[in-house]
Protein backbone atom coordinates (compact mmCIF):
# COMPACT_ATOMS: atom_id res chain seq x y z
CA UNK A 1 0.00 0.00 0.00
CA UNK A 2 1.37 3.62 -0.77
CA UNK A 3 0.61 6.70 1.18
CA UNK A 4 0.68 10.03 0.33
CA UNK A 5 1.95 12.19 3.41
CA UNK A 6 1.09 15.75 3.46
CA UNK A 7 3.50 17.51 5.88
CA UNK A 8 2.78 21.09 8.05
CA UNK A 9 5.24 21.28 10.33
CA UNK A 10 4.06 24.82 11.90
CA UNK A 11 0.54 23.63 12.05
CA UNK A 12 -1.01 26.25 9.44
CA UNK A 13 -3.59 23.49 8.32
CA UNK A 14 -5.32 23.36 12.14
CA UNK A 15 -4.50 26.73 13.18
CA UNK A 16 -5.85 28.75 10.58
CA UNK A 17 -9.02 26.64 9.58
CA UNK A 18 -9.59 24.75 12.48
CA UNK A 19 -9.82 21.32 11.44
CA UNK A 20 -8.48 18.23 13.48
CA UNK A 21 -5.71 16.40 12.49
CA UNK A 22 -4.56 13.97 11.21
CA UNK A 23 -6.72 14.37 8.07
CA UNK A 24 -7.33 10.74 6.25
CA UNK A 25 -8.80 10.39 2.87
CA UNK A 26 -8.73 12.23 -0.53
CA UNK A 27 -12.23 13.93 -0.22
CA UNK A 28 -11.14 14.58 3.41
CA UNK A 29 -7.71 16.22 2.40
CA UNK A 30 -9.17 18.02 -0.33
CA UNK A 31 -11.90 19.42 2.12
CA UNK A 32 -9.32 21.08 3.93
CA UNK A 33 -6.91 21.93 1.30
CA UNK A 34 -10.15 24.22 0.08
CA UNK A 35 -11.03 25.05 3.88
CA UNK A 36 -7.09 26.63 4.36
CA UNK A 37 -6.71 28.18 0.67
CA UNK A 38 -10.05 29.75 1.67
CA UNK A 39 -8.69 30.98 5.04
CA UNK A 40 -5.23 31.85 3.59
CA UNK A 41 -4.73 31.52 -0.08
CA UNK A 42 -0.95 32.97 0.28
CA UNK A 43 -0.08 30.11 2.17
CA UNK A 44 2.20 27.34 0.23
CA UNK A 45 0.83 24.54 2.49
CA UNK A 46 -2.38 24.67 0.09
CA UNK A 47 -0.35 23.63 -2.62
CA UNK A 48 1.12 20.87 -0.36
CA UNK A 49 -2.32 19.45 -0.16
CA UNK A 50 -3.49 19.27 -3.90
CA UNK A 51 -0.04 18.33 -4.92
CA UNK A 52 -1.19 15.29 -2.84
CA UNK A 53 -4.16 14.76 -4.13
CA UNK A 54 -2.68 14.71 -7.36
CA UNK A 55 0.20 12.43 -6.88
CA UNK A 56 -2.91 10.46 -5.20
CA UNK A 57 -4.99 9.85 -7.79
CA UNK A 58 -1.79 9.44 -10.36
CA UNK A 59 -0.59 6.66 -8.38
CA UNK A 60 -4.08 5.01 -8.38
CA UNK A 61 -4.09 4.89 -12.30
CA UNK A 62 -0.56 3.29 -12.59
CA UNK A 63 -0.24 1.16 -9.74
CA UNK A 64 -1.84 -1.67 -9.20
CA UNK A 65 -1.85 -1.29 -5.19
CA UNK A 66 -4.06 0.26 -3.05
CA UNK A 67 -2.89 4.01 -2.38
CA UNK A 68 -4.32 6.65 0.49
CA UNK A 69 -3.58 10.15 0.72
CA UNK A 70 -3.36 12.15 4.45
CA UNK A 71 -2.16 15.55 6.07
CA UNK A 72 -0.39 15.68 9.29
CA UNK A 73 0.67 18.48 11.14
CA UNK A 74 2.82 19.58 13.94
CA UNK A 75 3.59 22.21 15.94
CA UNK A 76 4.17 26.30 15.57
CA UNK A 77 6.85 27.06 17.69
CA UNK A 78 9.69 24.77 18.14
CA UNK A 79 11.03 21.62 15.69
CA UNK A 80 11.35 19.21 18.13
CA UNK A 81 7.78 19.13 19.99
CA UNK A 82 6.50 19.61 16.08
CA UNK A 83 8.43 16.57 14.90
CA UNK A 84 6.99 14.28 18.20
CA UNK A 85 4.08 15.86 17.03
CA UNK A 86 4.09 14.66 13.22
CA UNK A 87 5.24 11.41 14.93
CA UNK A 88 2.13 10.66 16.84
CA UNK A 89 -0.22 11.73 13.82
CA UNK A 90 1.50 9.56 11.47
CA UNK A 91 1.02 6.52 13.94
CA UNK A 92 -2.55 7.37 14.38
CA UNK A 93 -3.08 7.31 10.15
CA UNK A 94 -1.40 4.00 10.13
CA UNK A 95 -3.46 2.43 13.08
CA UNK A 96 -6.67 3.73 10.87
CA UNK A 97 -5.80 1.92 7.99
CA UNK A 98 -7.07 -1.01 7.68
CA UNK A 99 -4.89 -3.46 5.45
CA UNK A 100 -2.44 -6.52 5.26
CA UNK A 101 0.05 -5.60 3.00
CA UNK A 102 2.98 -3.36 3.63
CA UNK A 103 2.96 0.18 3.87
CA UNK A 104 4.95 2.53 2.07
CA UNK A 105 5.11 6.68 2.02
CA UNK A 106 5.72 9.32 -0.27
CA UNK A 107 5.98 13.02 1.73
CA UNK A 108 5.13 15.89 -0.15
CA UNK A 109 6.83 18.95 1.73
CA UNK A 110 6.53 22.24 0.89
CA UNK A 111 10.56 23.16 1.59
CA UNK A 112 13.59 22.50 3.88
CA UNK A 113 12.26 22.97 6.75
CA UNK A 114 8.71 20.62 6.95
CA UNK A 115 11.42 17.78 5.52
CA UNK A 116 13.68 18.09 8.55
CA UNK A 117 10.99 15.34 9.83
CA UNK A 118 12.13 13.13 7.04
CA UNK A 119 13.72 10.89 10.15
CA UNK A 120 10.67 10.49 12.37
CA UNK A 121 8.73 9.32 9.11
CA UNK A 122 11.20 6.93 8.11
CA UNK A 123 11.42 5.46 11.85
CA UNK A 124 7.68 4.34 11.27
CA UNK A 125 7.24 3.85 7.81
CA UNK A 126 9.59 3.20 4.46
CA UNK A 127 9.84 6.12 2.72
CA UNK A 128 9.82 5.74 -1.35
CA UNK A 129 10.11 9.10 -2.12
CA UNK A 130 9.99 12.93 -1.28
CA UNK A 131 8.09 15.90 -3.70
CA UNK A 132 8.67 19.46 -2.77
CA UNK A 133 6.64 21.86 -3.87
CA UNK A 134 7.07 25.61 -4.56
CA UNK A 135 5.93 28.40 -6.34
CA UNK A 136 7.24 28.75 -9.61
CA UNK A 137 7.43 32.44 -9.06
CA UNK A 138 9.59 31.76 -5.30
CA UNK A 139 11.91 28.16 -6.66
CA UNK A 140 14.00 27.93 -3.53
CA UNK A 141 13.48 31.39 -1.36
CA UNK A 142 11.70 29.26 1.11
CA UNK A 143 14.94 26.46 0.94
CA UNK A 144 17.07 29.90 1.30
CA UNK A 145 15.42 31.18 4.09
CA UNK A 146 15.90 28.12 6.54
CA UNK A 147 19.15 27.26 5.29
CA UNK A 148 20.46 31.18 6.16
CA UNK A 149 17.83 30.68 9.50
CA UNK A 150 20.25 27.75 10.31
CA UNK A 151 23.69 29.24 10.00
CA UNK A 152 22.41 32.32 11.76
CA UNK A 153 21.11 29.92 14.51
CA UNK A 154 25.03 27.97 14.99
CA UNK A 155 27.26 29.59 17.14
CA UNK A 156 30.17 28.84 15.66
CA UNK A 157 29.21 29.93 12.00
CA UNK A 158 27.56 32.96 13.46
CA UNK A 159 30.80 34.38 14.76
CA UNK A 160 32.94 33.18 11.38
CA UNK A 161 30.49 35.11 9.64
CA UNK A 162 29.28 38.12 11.10
CA UNK A 163 32.03 39.49 13.19
CA UNK A 164 33.99 40.35 9.94
CA UNK A 165 31.12 41.50 8.57
CA UNK A 166 30.06 44.03 11.42
CA UNK A 167 33.72 44.96 11.34
CA UNK A 168 33.63 45.53 7.57
CA UNK A 169 30.41 47.96 8.26
CA UNK A 170 32.07 49.88 10.86
CA UNK A 171 34.60 51.41 8.80
CA UNK A 172 32.44 54.61 7.52
CA UNK A 173 30.98 55.56 10.80
CA UNK A 174 34.73 54.98 12.12
CA UNK A 175 36.15 57.32 9.75
CA UNK A 176 33.49 59.78 9.64
CA UNK A 177 33.68 59.98 13.50
CA UNK A 178 37.66 59.74 13.48
CA UNK A 179 37.35 63.04 11.07
CA UNK A 180 35.79 65.33 13.77
CA UNK A 181 38.79 64.28 15.99
CA UNK A 182 41.54 65.61 12.89
CA UNK A 183 42.36 61.85 13.30
CA UNK A 184 43.19 60.82 9.57
CA UNK A 185 41.29 58.31 7.64
CA UNK A 186 43.99 56.00 6.66
CA UNK A 187 44.80 55.58 10.24
CA UNK A 188 41.50 54.29 11.22
CA UNK A 189 41.50 51.96 7.97
CA UNK A 190 44.71 50.53 9.25
CA UNK A 191 43.52 49.87 12.70
CA UNK A 192 40.43 48.40 11.16
CA UNK A 193 42.17 46.09 8.51
CA UNK A 194 44.39 45.22 11.11
CA UNK A 195 42.10 44.18 13.39
CA UNK A 196 40.22 42.28 10.59
CA UNK A 197 44.03 40.60 9.54
CA UNK A 198 44.33 39.32 13.24
CA UNK A 199 40.72 37.78 13.49
CA UNK A 200 41.06 36.04 10.44
CA UNK A 201 44.37 34.89 11.13
CA UNK A 202 43.57 33.62 14.56
CA UNK A 203 39.97 31.54 13.12
CA UNK A 204 42.53 30.65 10.27
CA UNK A 205 44.92 28.76 13.01
CA UNK A 206 42.30 27.71 15.32
CA UNK A 207 44.13 28.98 18.24
CA UNK A 208 40.62 29.70 19.68
CA UNK A 209 40.71 26.88 21.23
CA UNK A 210 44.36 27.33 22.75
CA UNK A 211 43.68 30.71 24.38
CA UNK A 212 40.36 28.35 26.12
CA UNK A 213 42.60 25.88 27.62
CA UNK A 214 45.14 28.35 28.84
CA UNK A 215 42.70 30.75 30.20
CA UNK A 216 41.13 27.55 31.64
CA UNK A 217 44.51 26.33 32.87
CA UNK A 218 45.18 29.92 34.46
CA UNK A 219 41.96 29.84 36.13
CA UNK A 220 42.47 26.88 37.78
CA UNK A 221 46.09 27.93 38.93
CA UNK A 222 44.98 30.91 40.32
CA UNK A 223 42.10 28.59 42.36
CA UNK A 224 43.96 26.31 43.74
CA UNK A 225 46.96 28.86 45.28
CA UNK A 226 49.85 26.81 43.51
CA UNK A 227 53.23 28.37 44.52
CA UNK A 228 54.58 28.76 40.62
CA UNK A 229 52.29 31.49 39.59
CA UNK A 230 54.24 33.55 42.23
CA UNK A 231 57.73 32.37 41.08
CA UNK A 232 56.98 32.42 37.57
CA UNK A 233 55.95 36.40 37.54
CA UNK A 234 59.60 36.69 39.44
CA UNK A 235 61.47 34.21 36.91
CA UNK A 236 59.63 36.69 34.31
CA UNK A 237 61.04 39.71 35.58
CA UNK A 238 64.31 38.35 36.26
CA UNK A 239 63.91 37.69 32.64
CA UNK A 240 63.40 40.91 31.32
CA UNK A 241 66.15 42.63 33.93
CA UNK A 242 68.58 40.10 32.28
CA UNK A 243 67.58 41.08 29.08
CA UNK A 244 68.47 44.64 29.49
CA UNK A 245 71.74 44.04 31.69
CA UNK A 246 72.60 41.81 28.52
CA UNK A 247 72.15 44.74 26.08
CA UNK A 248 73.94 47.14 28.35
CA UNK A 249 76.61 44.80 28.71
CA UNK A 250 77.14 45.05 24.86
CA UNK A 251 77.11 48.48 24.81
CA UNK A 252 79.84 48.89 26.86
CA UNK A 253 81.19 46.27 25.29
CA UNK A 254 81.03 47.95 21.81
CA UNK A 255 82.31 51.23 23.12
CA UNK A 256 85.45 49.67 24.66
CA UNK A 257 86.09 47.85 21.86
CA UNK A 258 84.92 50.33 18.74
CA UNK A 259 83.80 49.75 15.59
CA UNK A 260 81.72 46.60 14.75
CA UNK A 261 82.29 43.66 17.18
CA UNK A 262 82.59 40.41 15.65
CA UNK A 263 79.11 37.86 15.65
CA UNK A 264 81.23 35.94 18.94
CA UNK A 265 81.90 38.93 20.49
CA UNK A 266 78.64 39.85 20.56
CA UNK A 267 77.06 36.94 21.50
CA UNK A 268 79.67 36.43 24.63
CA UNK A 269 78.64 39.85 25.48
CA UNK A 270 75.07 39.32 25.55
CA UNK A 271 75.16 35.91 27.54
CA UNK A 272 77.68 36.91 30.08
CA UNK A 273 75.16 40.06 30.68
CA UNK A 274 72.01 37.79 31.20
CA UNK A 275 73.22 34.62 32.14
CA UNK A 276 73.37 35.16 35.97
CA UNK A 277 69.81 36.43 35.92
CA UNK A 278 68.49 34.24 33.68
CA UNK A 279 70.01 31.63 36.00
CA UNK A 280 68.27 33.45 38.72
CA UNK A 281 64.65 32.94 36.97
CA UNK A 282 65.58 29.70 35.94
CA UNK A 283 66.26 28.42 39.91
CA UNK A 284 63.40 30.44 40.86
CA UNK A 285 60.58 28.70 39.01
CA UNK A 286 62.05 25.21 39.83
CA UNK A 287 61.77 26.13 43.08
CA UNK A 288 58.34 26.89 42.91
CA UNK A 289 57.31 23.82 40.83
CA UNK A 290 59.30 21.47 43.26
CA UNK A 291 57.33 23.49 46.11
CA UNK A 292 54.24 22.40 44.45
CA UNK A 293 54.98 18.71 44.15
CA UNK A 294 55.31 18.61 47.56
CA UNK A 295 52.12 20.09 48.54
CA UNK A 296 50.59 17.93 46.20
CA UNK A 297 52.09 14.70 47.56
CA UNK A 298 53.59 14.05 43.73
CA UNK A 299 57.34 14.93 45.19
CA UNK A 300 60.44 13.15 43.66
CA UNK A 301 63.74 13.26 44.92
CA UNK A 302 65.17 14.22 41.19
CA UNK A 303 63.15 17.21 40.80
CA UNK A 304 65.44 18.68 43.18
CA UNK A 305 67.74 17.99 40.34
CA UNK A 306 66.86 21.34 38.19
CA UNK A 307 68.28 23.97 40.69
CA UNK A 308 71.58 22.29 40.07
CA UNK A 309 71.37 21.68 36.38
CA UNK A 310 70.52 25.50 36.08
CA UNK A 311 73.41 26.63 38.01
CA UNK A 312 75.76 24.27 36.40
CA UNK A 313 75.02 25.17 32.94
CA UNK A 314 75.37 28.57 33.89
CA UNK A 315 78.92 28.93 35.78
CA UNK A 316 79.83 26.71 32.56
CA UNK A 317 77.63 29.67 29.59
CA UNK A 318 79.09 32.63 32.22
CA UNK A 319 82.82 31.63 32.27
CA UNK A 320 82.82 30.66 28.57
CA UNK A 321 81.74 33.85 27.69
CA UNK A 322 83.81 35.76 29.98
CA UNK A 323 86.91 33.97 28.33
CA UNK A 324 86.22 35.45 24.87
CA UNK A 325 85.43 38.99 25.94
CA UNK A 326 88.92 40.70 26.34
CA UNK A 327 89.77 42.12 29.62
CA UNK A 328 89.78 45.20 30.73
CA UNK A 329 85.83 45.90 29.96
CA UNK A 330 83.64 47.30 33.26
CA UNK A 331 81.21 44.91 34.34
CA UNK A 332 83.47 41.87 32.94
CA UNK A 333 84.51 38.96 34.64
CA UNK A 334 87.17 37.83 32.53
CA UNK A 335 88.51 34.37 32.62
CA UNK A 336 92.09 32.90 30.81
CA UNK A 337 92.09 29.42 29.80
CA UNK A 338 93.04 27.68 33.29
CA UNK A 339 90.02 29.59 35.13
CA UNK A 340 87.44 28.28 32.42
CA UNK A 341 88.60 24.64 32.70
CA UNK A 342 87.88 25.02 36.36
CA UNK A 343 84.51 26.66 35.61
CA UNK A 344 84.01 23.60 33.22
CA UNK A 345 85.05 21.23 35.71
CA UNK A 346 82.96 22.20 38.65
CA UNK A 347 80.04 22.82 36.42
CA UNK A 348 79.84 19.39 35.31
CA UNK A 349 80.83 17.59 38.85
CA UNK A 350 78.43 20.09 40.00
CA UNK A 351 75.26 17.96 37.56
CA UNK A 352 76.96 14.69 37.98
CA UNK A 353 77.08 15.14 41.57
CA UNK A 354 73.38 16.37 41.64
CA UNK A 355 72.31 13.23 39.95
CA UNK A 356 73.77 10.82 41.80
CA UNK A 357 73.20 11.95 45.17
CA UNK A 358 69.45 12.34 44.36
CA UNK A 359 69.01 8.97 42.81
CA UNK A 360 71.05 7.54 46.10
CA UNK A 361 68.50 9.42 48.19
CA UNK A 362 65.52 8.24 45.69
CA UNK A 363 66.61 4.61 46.19
CA UNK A 364 66.70 4.87 50.50
CA UNK A 365 63.98 7.26 50.43
CA UNK A 366 61.16 6.72 48.28
CA UNK A 367 58.92 9.67 48.18
CA UNK A 368 56.17 7.33 46.13
CA UNK A 369 53.13 6.58 47.89
CA UNK A 370 52.74 2.63 49.15
CA UNK A 371 50.49 2.35 46.44
CA UNK A 372 52.65 3.11 43.56
CA UNK A 373 55.18 0.98 45.06
CA UNK A 374 55.85 -2.10 42.96
CA UNK A 375 55.30 -5.53 44.07
CA UNK A 376 57.00 -8.60 43.26
CA UNK A 377 55.58 -11.92 42.13
CA UNK A 378 56.96 -14.73 43.20
CA UNK A 379 56.48 -17.99 41.00
CA UNK A 380 56.38 -21.39 42.47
Amino acid sequence: MLLVLCVDLDDDLGRKTGLDTPVVGRQNVEDAAVALATADPEDSDVNVLFQGIRVHDELLEEEDEEVEVAAVTGLEGSDVKANRAIGEEIDTVLASLSTGEPIHAIVISDGAQDESVLPVIRSRVPIDGVRRVVVRQAQNLESMYYTMKQVLADPETRGTILVPLGILLLIYPFVTIASFFDVPGAVVLGLISALLGLYTLFRGLGLESAVDDAADRARNVLYAGRVTIITYVAAAALLVVGGVRGIELLQTVTDSVGGDPAPGLILAALVHGAVEWFAAAGITSSLGQVTDEYLHDRFKWRYLNAPFYVSAIAIVLYALSGFFIPAGIAGVQTFELPGLAVALTVGTLLGVLSTLTFAVAESRYPTAPEGDQPTSVTHD
